[in-house]
């Protein structure tokens, strides 16, 4: 293990600390710090990780400017049995960073050549002030100000991180006149952003058969109600063998997971809002906004991280509904192929392909997909004209489960639709 342009080792934390954190801000991609480890790469340790990374969090909050809210983490790792402290450094996109204290001078600004922290020339910094990115979460000005936030509230009262006075201004959800920004009317208890789950009959957006939109309250509320949505539908298949079951999820759940995430936080909210498509073969998220300006698609497939907003960031990690940066897309990567992506530059879809079918037997004899789905399939029998409000009421169960259910059916091969919607037929094969 050694230094280069992604990452730097600190014996100790120094006075140095500050320039490598900007110097990362600044680059990039971004770039790591490992407290505990000498600059050949021999592990030292931290005496006490816990209070060392409180320092941390305190000296890049306090003397870094602009606000690097949800632009690192921090965290406790071992090295050759040694305690140290990894600090990972997200490029920012109010770039150029600079330290405190020194403003916005070859003293204050740093950015990474190689293995070393460079002073960042005058017009470095002026290219980089040219290229800032206006737009954000917090120069967006809420629509509403009568705002309230009871949910996130009791969101972080459940974490054990107990609001303080100060509570909204630490999640950076006000401008410096004192009102709301965007990021506080999407974590707010009411709002006017809804994300949509739309589901289909087949493989193509010819046969609708519902759609629901979650939201107009605070954003992590949201996105647990998208998460639950999917998770039931995100079924299990299954075969019966002569010698075993075989069960496979549609698709990966924690990829699952990861890719709507990734969809809400990184979303360009002054373009819309992200989509939730789910087909009989496949489960597509689709993002506004394509890779945020800086990071090239060789970083981002690399697992590099550049917050689009950061505020979001910081909220979702909190919630531990983020881990530390970049590592969504680990996870993603660890099942899925690259290709699953498509970037454009208004926008970024994610198409997760379902496992193929364990339902079908070689003599093409197909086995029931589990003793859950036999009394509908049985209703059906025996109602062949039967409507989705009908089996619903017939079987017990919710209009949304019935859709589901029938969608297995078709994909197994069970069970076709012969006629109209309105005056055909089920057919039970």
């Amino acid at each position: 293990m050694q230094e280069n342009n992604r990452m730097e080792f600190k014996r100790e934390l120094n006075d140095r600390f500050e320039r490598a954190v900007v110097s990362f801000l600044n680059y990039a991609g971004g770039g790591e710090i490992i407290i505990g480890v000498d600059d050949d790469g021999t592990a030292y340790g931290v005496t006490d990780a816990d209070a060392e990374q409180l320092k941390i969090v305190d000296r890049i909050r306090n003397n870094i400017r602009p606000q690097t809210l949800g632009l690192f983490d921090v965290v406790q790792d071992k090295i050759d049995g040694k305690d140290v402290v990894r600090v990972i450094v997200s490029c920012g996109q109010q770039r150029p960073y600079y330290i405190r204290k020194f403003g916005m001078s070859e003293q204050g600004c740093f950015v990474r050549v190689g293995s070393s922290t460079q002073p960042m020339s005058e017009q470095m910094m002026e290219e980089l002030i040219a290229k800032r990115q206006q737009i954000t979460l917090q120069s967006m000005l809420s629509p509403r100000q009568n705002l309230t936030f009871k949910q996130i509230a009791i969101y972080y009262t459940e974490k054990n991180l107990e609001p303080t006075e100060q509570f909204l201004e630490s999640l950076d959800l006000r401008q410096s006149d004192g009102k709301f920004n965007y990021a506080a009317y999407l974590l707010a208890d009411e709002n006017g952003v809804s994300i949509k789950v739309a589901v289909y009959a087949g493989t193509d957006k010819v046969d609708l058969l519902e759609t629901r939109e979650y939201g107009n309250r605070c954003l992590i509320t949201t996105t647990q109600r998208i998460l639950d949505r999917l998770d039931s539908e995100n079924r299990t298949f299954a075969k019966i063998t002569a010698k075993r079951r075989i069960e496979k999820e549609r698709v990966n759940s924690i990829a699952l997971k990861e890719v709507v995430i990734n969809a809400i936080v990184h979303n360009d909210y002054t373009k819309g809002v992200p989509l939730v498509e789910i087909y009989t073969d496949r489960i597509v998220v689709t993002s506004c906004g394509g890779l945020v300006e800086g990071l090239s698609e060789a970083d981002f497939f690399k697992c590099r991280s550049m917050p689009r907003n950061r505020e979001l960031m910081r909220v979702f990690r909190d919630m531990e509904l983020v881990e530390q940066i970049g590592s969504g897309m680990s996870r993603i990567l660890k099942t899925y192929e690259r290709s699953i992506f498509e970037l454009a530059p208004s926008f970024t879809v994610v198409t997760l392909p379902f496992e193929k079918a364990f339902v079908m037997s070689d003599d093409k004899i197909f086995d029931k997909i589990s003793e859950r789905l036999e009394s509908t399939l049985d209703v059906i029998k025996d109602h062949p004209n039967a409507t989705m409000a009908t089996l619903s009421e017939l079987t017990g169960k919710s209009p949304s489960t019935i859709a589901r259910e029938i969608r297995e059916y078709k994909t197994a091969g069970l069970l076709r639709r012969e006629g109209a919607r309105r005056n055909g037929q089920w057919i039970v094969d």
